[in-house]
C-alpha cells in the first residue's frame, strides 16, 4: 500500500458526538465482527499470527479517549435493532477502519511511527502462536487477491462485503478514515470478484483460533537466562533482608517447601465430597450443594487427579476463563464432585467448592491442551441451580440438569407461540444438545433451555458462561418466571438484546413493560420495556430501556445504564426517551416513566413537560435533550442515558 493513499487524520465532524458508554456497549456487542473487519483490512504481509493480535489490539483501542466525546445525557435518535443506525457502532467501526489503514503504512526513517504501525503491546500471548483455522482453496485464493489490493481498496472490499454498505455511504466512511481518493479505492475493489460468503468463513475468524508452540529451543535458552537472573535477584533480596524484620528468617511465612495439609487434601481424588443420590429430596436447601456425583467417569481416579491438579496449577497449555468477579485460584479444601463423564469429543469434570463451579475438559483423543472454566454461583436458589453447561460443539449446547428437574425442552424466544421441542434427559441428568443463540450476524432466533420441576417451569438463557441466566418478567421486586404465555410475549421482541450482556457473570435478566404510550399521530400505542441484568457478584449490572412501535417485530434499545439501581428491586423506577419520526415525517420527543411517576420534564434542545408518566413534544431531527421526572412521593428520577 502506498503511503499517499491515506491522508492525515481529519477532525471529527461537528455534531458527531458519541458517549464512551455508548461506544463501549457497541464494541462489546459486536466485538467478533469488528475484529474480523480489522483482520481482513490489515495487510496479509504481517503474517497470520501478528494480524490476529493486531486486529484485537485495534478494536480494543477504538473507544473515545475521554469520558465522553460530548454530553452523554442526550436522548439518542430512534434506531433499529442491531448495528444499523447505532451511532456507537458507526464510531467504533470508523476508528477500526482508520487504524487498520494506518497499520498498513510503511515505516519511514524520518517520521515517527504511529501506534498502530508498531507490534501491539496488548494483547500478548507468551509461548504460543495463534492463528485462525485453516481455510480451503477458495479462502486462500481470496486472501491472495486481497493482498494485491491497496489498503483503501481492501477496506472498501471488506466493508462492501461484510457491512453491505452501498457506494455512497462507503465513500463517506473511507473519507472520514482519511482516504484521499475513495472513488479510486472503490474502482480497484470492484476488480475483485465479490465473495461475501467467504468473508464470513471460519478461515477469516480471528476470534476462533488454533494454537501452536513458538520456537522451543530459543525459548529454552531465554528461560535459562531468565532463571539465572531471578536467582541473582533472590540472593540479593535475601542479603538485604537479613538485618531487619518481615522478609528475614523471623517472618511469619513458612518456607516455600512447607507442606499445607488443606492444599494437599484438595488434590486427593479420594477426598472429593460426593453427595448421596437422594440427598436433595430431604435437604432444606435446593442448590448445587445437594447435587449428587453423576456421569460415567466418577470413579476414574486418574481423570479426577488431573482435573484437581490443573485447577491448583494450570499450565501454559491450559485455557483458563472465569466470569467477572470470580477468583480462579485453587480450592481451599476438597471440592464437591458434580459430574465426570464423556461429553461429545471431551472428558469433562464439574467441581463445586461452595463459591464456584469449575469445569475441566480435556480432549478424548489424547491431544494436548485442556480447558478450565470458572463461574461464581454463591447463594444460588433452586431456580438458578437448575442446569450447568457441559459443553458447546458446533453451535450446540449440552446441559447437565439438577436432580430435581423432570423435563427439559428447547424454545425459541422470538417465537412465543411456536411451542417447545422436548429434549431427552439421560439417566445421569444430561440433556440432548440444543441449538445455542447466535454468536454473530443477524439475530433470527434465540433458543433457550426450558426446565420443569415440581415447583414450576422456567427459562434459562445461555450467555456464554457455565451457568445459564434465569429469565423472568414483571415488575421489579415481584418478578415471575418468563415461561408463562404472558412472559413469552413480553420477551419475544427484546430477546436479541440478551447479546449485550454476554460474558458478564449474569445471574438473572428481567423484562418489565413499564409503560404504554399512545403515539401522537394516532397510529397506535408504543410499548416501553426495561430489561435488567443482575450479576452473581452484585456489581456490573446493566439496565436497558427499549422502545417498540406497532408493526415492528423487535424493539430498539434507546437508553442504558450500568451499575445503576434503576429498574431493579431496590429502585423500581425508570425514565427514558427517544426521538421518533411519525409516518408524516414529523419528529417528536417521546418519554415514559413508570406508573409511580407524577411528572416528566424535558430540557435542553427540546423543552416540554407533562403531568403523569408520559411526555410527547414536537422536536426537530437530531435534537438533544435531558429528562428528569418527579415521583408521586416527591423524589426525583433521572432518565437512563
Amino acid at each position: 500500500m502506498q503511503s499517499q493513499d491515506v491522508a492525515p487524520r481529519p477532525a471529527p465532524p461537528s455534531g458527531a458526538v458519541v458517549g464512551v458508554e455508548q461506544a463501549e456497549a457497541a464494541l462489546v456487542e459486536h466485538y467478533p465482527r469488528l475484529v474480523r473487519l480489522a483482520y481482513l483490512m490489515l495487510p496479509p504481509g504481517l503474517g497470520r499470527g501478528r494480524r490476529v493480535l493486531t486486529a484485537h489490539a485495534l478494536v480494543q483501542r477504538a473507544l473515545p479517549r475521554g469520558r465522553a466525546a460530548g454530553d452523554a445525557s442526550v436522548i439518542p435518535a430512534q434506531q433499529s435493532g442491531g448495528r444499523d443506525g447505532d451511532p456507537g457502532y458507526a464510531f467504533v467501526r470508523l476508528q477500526v477502519v482508520r487504524t487498520a489503514l494506518e497499520a498498513g503504512l510503511p515505516l519511514r526513517r524520518r517520521a515517527l511511527p504511529r501506534r498502530s504501525q508498531l507490534p501491539p503491546v496488548l494483547p500478548q500471548v507468551w509461548g504460543l502462536r495463534l492463528f485462525p483455522r485453516s481455510g480451503g482453496a477458495d479462502e486462500l485464493a481470496l486472501d491472495q487477491r486481497l493482498s494485491a489490493l491497496s489498503g483503501p481498496a481492501r477496506a472498501a472490499y471488506v466493508l462492501r462485503g461484510l457491512e453491505k454498505l452501498a457506494d455512497a455511504p462507503l465513500r463517506g466512511v473511507l473519507t472520514a478514515a482519511g482516504v484521499e481518493d475513495p472513488a479510486a479505492a472503490l474502482r480497484e475493489a470492484s476488480g475483485v470478484e465479490a465473495r461475501d460468503a467467504l468473508l464470513d468463513s471460519p478461515g477469516f475468524d480471528p476470534c476462533s483460533l488454533q494454537a501452536r508452540p513458538t520456537d522451543l529451543m530459543r525459548r529454552r535458552r531465554h528461560t535459562k537466562a531468565a532463571l539465572a537472573a531471578t536467582a541473582a535477584l533472590a540472593v540479593c533480596g535475601a542479603l538485604l533482608a537479613l538485618p531487619g524484620d518481615g522478609w528475614g528468617p523471623d517472618g511469619a511465612a513458612a518456607p516455600s517447601s512447607a507442606r499445607n495439609p488443606a492444599a494437599e487434601a484438595a488434590l486427593d481424588p479420594a477426598r472429593l465430597e460426593r453427595v448421596a443420590p437422594a440427598a436433595w429430596k430431604s435437604s432444606a436447601r435446593a442448590d448445587f450443594s445437594v447435587w449428587p456425583a453423576r456421569g460415567g467417569l466418577v470413579h476414574d481416579t486418574a481423570l479426577l487427579r488431573r482435573a484437581l491438579a490443573v485447577w491448583a496449577r494450570p499450565g501454559t497449555s491450559v485455557q483458563v476463563s472465569a466470569t467477572p468477579g470470580t477468583p480462579s485460584g485453587a480450592p481451599p479444601g476438597p471440592p464437591q464432585l458434580l459430574y465426570a463423564g464423556d461429553v461429545d469429543q471431551a472428558r469433562v469434570v464439574l467441581l463445586y467448592d461452595g463459591l464456584r463451579i469449575a469445569r475441566y475438559a480435556e480432549p478424548k483423543d489424547g491431544t494436548g491442551g485442556a480447558a478450565l472454566d470458572f463461574a461464581r454461583v454463591d447463594g444460588a436458589s433452586r431456580a438458578e441451580a437448575s442446569a450447568v453447561v457441559l459443553g458447546r460443539t458446533d453451535g450446540n449446547v449440552r446441559y447437565l440438569t439438577a436432580p430435581w428437574v423432570t423435563g427439559a425442552a428447547e424454545r425459541d424466544l422470538l417465537k412465543p407461540s411456536a411451542g417447545a421441542m422436548d429434549l431427552t434427559l439421560s439417566a445421569d441428568g444430561s440433556a440432548s444438545p440444543l441449538a445455542g443463540p447466535p454468536r454473530t450476524g443477524t439475530c433470527t432466533s434465540w433458543n433457550v433451555l426450558q426446565v420443569e420441576d415440581a415447583s414450576g417451569t422456567r427459562l434459562l438463557a445461555d450467555l456464554g458462561e457455565l451457568v445459564p441466566a434465569r429469565l423472568t418478567a414483571g415488575r421489579p421486586g415481584a418478578p415471575r418466571e418468563a415461561a408463562g404465555a404472558q412472559g413469552l410475549r413480553e420477551w419475544a421482541p427484546f430477546a436479541c438484546s440478551l447479546a449485550s450482556v454476554r460474558s458478564g457473570g449474569v445471574r438473572t435478566v428481567n423484562a418489565w413493560q413499564y409503560a404504554r404510550q399512545p403515539l401522537p399521530d394516532g397510529s397506535g400505542s408504543a410499548s416501553w420495556v426495561c430489561t435488567r441484568a443482575d450479576t452473581w457478584r452484585g456489581g456490573g449490572t446493566r439496565a436497558l430501556a427499549q422502545f417498540r412501535i406497532p408493526g415492528k417485530a423487535y424493539g430498539a434499545v434507546v437508553a442504558r445504564a450500568g451499575d445503576s439501581p434503576a429498574c431493579g428491586s431496590r429502585d423500581p423506577h425508570v425514565l427514558a426517551g427517544v426521538l421518533w419520526k411519525s409516518g408524516a415525517g414529523v419528529w417528536y420527543l417521546l418519554a415514559a416513566g413508570g406508573r409511580d411517576t407524577a411528572s416528566v420534564e424535558a430540557t435542553g434542545g427540546v423543552r416540554g413537560s407533562a403531568t403523569g408518566p408520559l411526555l410527547a413534544v414536537r422536536a426537530r431531527q437530531g435534537a438533544r435533550a435531558e429528562l428528569k421526572g418527579t415521583l408521586k412521593d416527591g423524589r426525583a428520577v433521572t432518565g437512563l442515558r
